[in-house]
């Protein structure tokens, strides 16, 4: 009965294994504030999840350079598609900025791929984030303005 029992879990790990696979996600684009480039930006590249016991993976994360540009792709392993959002920290305001806002731009499942490299990137070209938000999702995390960026 205990060769059985093993011989069953056994096959049940390798099973349950099996219905994991990697994927991956990619989003470029440029990051402006007005008419400027929106440089040393925060970005991170997540996949969301919605269980109460899974939290939200890391795939990449990465800043804008001189020129507002960025490029940032990520894989994780899930059973079922991931859901990838790109997440902008940023303080580009019109009036005074009393905090830094997170704008969140979410990846269509269309350019979600199999394997650890994006086979497309999802090339959102130039983008003013004087927008107040471009998923309608946009936050204001005052104490991140008063103390340093992570």
């Amino acid at each position: 009965m205990g060769i059985l029992s093993i011989a069953l879990t056994i096959l049940s790990c390798s099973t349950l294994v099996q219905t994991f696979f990697t994927q991956s996600a990619g989003i470029k684009g440029v990051l402006l504030c007005g008419d400027k480039p929106l440089v040393n930006t925060k970005l991170k590249l997540y996949d969301l999840d919605r269980g109460p016991f899974d939290r939200n993976d890391l795939l990449a994360e990465g800043t804008t350079d001189s020129m507002g540009q960025f490029s940032l792709h990520g894989h994780t392993t899930e059973t079922t598609t991931i859901d990838p959002q790109l997440h902008i920290y940023h303080d580009c305001y019109e009036g005074m900025a009393l905090c830094e806002r997170e704008t969140i731009i979410k990846i269509p499942k269309s350019y979600v791929s199999s394997g650890e490299k994006p086979e497309r990137f999802l090339n959102i070209g130039k983008v003013n984030m004087h927008i107040k938000s471009l998923t309608g999702e946009s936050s204001c995390n005052f104490l991140s303005r008063i103390f340093h960026r992570a």
